[in-house]
């Protein structure tokens, strides 16, 4: 297994235990500046594990 999608699997573990949810929310726009900064984080950790998970399944 490579190393970056180890560590991009528990980042995406902790964010799903720790952080809260903002796909219930009718309106992002409306969310305080922290809350969008958690959003971006939570987007670009499952962004790079999408990324990792599809560089291992490649042939070569």
């Amino acid at each position: 297994m490579n190393a970056s999608l180890l560590v991009f699997r528990l980042l995406s573990l902790l964010n799903r235990l720790l952080l809260p949810r903002f796909s219930r929310r009718q309106d992002l726009t409306r969310l305080k500046k922290w809350e969008q900064a958690l959003v971006g984080w939570k987007m670009w950790v499952t962004y790079r594990l999408l990324d990792a998970q599809s560089s291992q399944n490649k042939p070569g």
